[in-house]
């Protein structure tokens, strides 16, 4: 295996860039991982702070679901769960949204990958892994199998390797 200088991500022998982040594994390329700049914080007047999107998701709203290299959308209102997975015509379950159409498979999908619960009382989402193959990421952080984690209006969830977007629609 060859590690990424860059990400870390383990990658096949042979492989010329990395499959995470797509930058060169040459590892003759001097400082790959780069230091941390040292900022003057006497010359930074300006205060940022983190904006997070809605987790407010009013009962007649929608989700609108972007994946990554594709033009087309998935729109849909949630049930109380909604199974995101792939379609496999040798199984007996089928996920309410189906994104074989979008390289499901060859992405690492499971054919039972995440849910969404809808709690009405509180008027938010929340996205449970069901324990797949390949995991389940929110904005960057892996979930645990059956541990809900509140969705918010522009959060990004990585399914395997598919990337999307969501987005809520009122």
């Amino acid at each position: 295996m060859i590690i990424c200088p860059y990400c870390a991500c383990n990658n096949k022998e042979g492989m010329l860039y990395c499959e995470e982040c797509g930058r060169p594994l040459n590892s003759s390329e001097p400082n790959a991982t780069l230091p941390t700049r040292q900022l003057n914080s006497s010359s930074d007047n300006a205060t940022v702070h983190a904006t997070w999107g809605t987790a407010r998701f009013d009962a007649n709203a929608q989700i609108v679901m972007h994946v990554r290299d594709s033009t087309e959308t998935i729109v849909l209102k949630p049930d109380q769960t909604t199974l995101v997975g792939r379609y496999d015509s040798s199984s007996t379950q089928r996920p309410d949204v189906d994104l074989t159409p979008y390289g499901a498979l060859e992405k690492g999908v499971s054919r039972v990958h995440a849910a969404i619960y809808r709690n009405e009382e509180t008027d938010t989402l929340t996205l449970v892994d069901m324990g797949s193959a390949n995991g389940t990421h929110l904005n960057g952080q892996r979930l645990l199998p059956d541990q809900p984690r509140v969705l918010r209006d522009g959060d990004e969830i990585r399914l395997g390797k598919m990337v999307t977007h969501i987005y809520f629609k009122t």
